[in-house]
């Protein structure tokens, strides 16, 4: 089984978000043992804001990228009973319920439950921005 880092490279969505890890720093807890939950937009989720004007500062992009790892290895039915989920940054993640669709923060799945060797990906519609929530302080 591939972990986490491989799986994003072998399906080639995700080019954005491995350089966002990347520039963060963060890429080689894709790669390291252990349990994580990967909250991952995929390129397309990228196109809805400029990434670059985000994370000018370095704090903002170690907080962006941070936001969207979960410790431990949670399915989308494990998320559907919790109403947070605490990342790895230490600040929250809202999970709610539209109209039967499950929502977490400002985003919905396009792909639930992709086991890794190292973990899980839930691959969402939007990237996460710890700074837009009402409790955004920089983190990790």
């Amino acid at each position: 089984m591939k972990d986490l880092y491989e799986t994003l490279i072998s399906d080639g969505t995700f080019t954005k978000l491995l350089d966002l890890l990347d520039k963060a720093g963060l890429s080689d807890k894709l790669r390291n043992p252990g349990t994580i939950t990967l909250f991952a937009p995929d390129d397309k989720a990228f196109t809805r804001l400029d990434i670059d004007e985000v994370t000018k500062e370095r704090d903002k992009l170690v907080a962006l990228a941070g936001y969207h790892f979960v410790e431990g290895r949670l399915t989308a039915a494990d998320i559907s009973r919790e109403e947070t989920l605490m990342t790895e940054c230490g600040k929250s993640l809202t999970i709610l319920t539209e109209d039967t669709v499950q929502v977490i923060d400002n985003a919905k799945y396009v792909a639930a439950d992709i086991e890794c060797s190292n973990g899980i990906i839930h691959v969402i519609d939007n990237v996460f921005l710890p700074q837009v929530s009402g409790w955004y302080c920089p983190c990790c």
